[in-house]
């Protein structure tokens, strides 16, 4: 679906380089977690793959065609929900009215479920929002564009804790297999049971890009006791009561839940297995 192939990005000539020689693939009909450090360059890769910035070398392609373009056959199959939205003082039934047209499989009833379950007046003023009823909003509309790629950043940012509850709900839904999110968050434990694939990324090269699946058959994450050993974890974490460590799995068939903060800080340090290494 989307190919990132070799990119070099910069801020400026003379800024160090947030990507070098930077390659990455998205499939369709995955739930992709994007993770890393503040200034990794998480949400400028959500800007160069939907074509509001330009790489200075390489290409980034949606089904083969260049994202720079801005060719309306592309721009109407993909969506970024971006960390910090500014929207106009017009209610949300106009927003709709003007903007649904863009989007050809526009559902209307996907978008009244959405803002009736996060309880949003379709009559108020969107610049009047708070910042969390305004990511709520443009969620809504983003799951009723039909786009074939939907990029967020940051979705759960701002929302109160029933609300992060109702947002995995939504996607759950309406994410079918013939489309493909992209979260890029550092609020992992918000979207963890969403994800179906993980990439970390540190500097400009990639930690980690791997399904779910076959983290989960390559390693355990477990909480261990202040007394019980720990010579056979790949990472050792203290916690208040013990230690949380990523081990080896050698049963994949007896999985445990991922520890993703645990993961990323084992991905890190180096330690993950050969298995999973880029």
């Amino acid at each position: 679906m989307l190919q990132i192939s070799e990119i070099d990005f910069s801020y400026g000539r003379r800024k160090a380089p947030v990507f070098e020689h930077f390659s990455l693939h998205f499939s369709p009909g995955h739930i992709y977690g994007l993770l890393g450090k503040n200034g990794t360059g998480k949400s400028t890769l959500l800007y160069l793959m939907s074509g509001l910035l330009r790489q200075q070398r390489g290409t980034v392609l949606f089904e083969g065609t260049d994202v720079r373009l801005r060719r309306p056959e592309v721009l109407q199959e993909m969506f970024l929900v971006p960390e910090e939205i500014e929207l106009p003082h017009i209610s949300m039934d106009r927003y709709v009215q003007l903007n649904a047209c863009f989007y050809p499989r526009f559902d209307y009833e996907v978008l009244m479920r959405c803002m009736n379950d996060f309880d949003l007046d379709p009559k108020a003023k969107l610049d009047s929002l708070s910042m969390g009823q305004k990511k709520k909003a443009f969620v809504c509309f983003a799951l009723a564009t039909g786009c074939r790629l939907l990029m967020m950043d940051e979705p759960t940012n701002g929302l109160d804790i029933p609300s992060k509850s109702i947002f995995r709900q939504m996607v759950a839904r309406h994410i079918t297999d013939d489309r493909t999110l992209i979260i890029s968050t550092h609020q992992v434990n918000d979207v963890a049971m969403l994800l179906d694939h993980v990439v970390m990324i540190q500097g400009t090269h990639l930690l980690l890009n791997r399904s779910v699946a076959d983290i989960s058959a390559a390693v355990r994450c477990e909480d261990r006791g202040l007394n019980e050993p720990t010579d056979d974890a790949l990472f050792v974490q203290n916690t208040l009561h013990g230690h949380a460590v990523v081990v080896e799995n050698h049963d994949p068939d007896d999985e445990t839940p991922l520890n993703l903060e645990l993961l990323f800080c084992c991905a890190e340090a180096g330690k993950l297995p050969l298995c999973l290494t880029c």
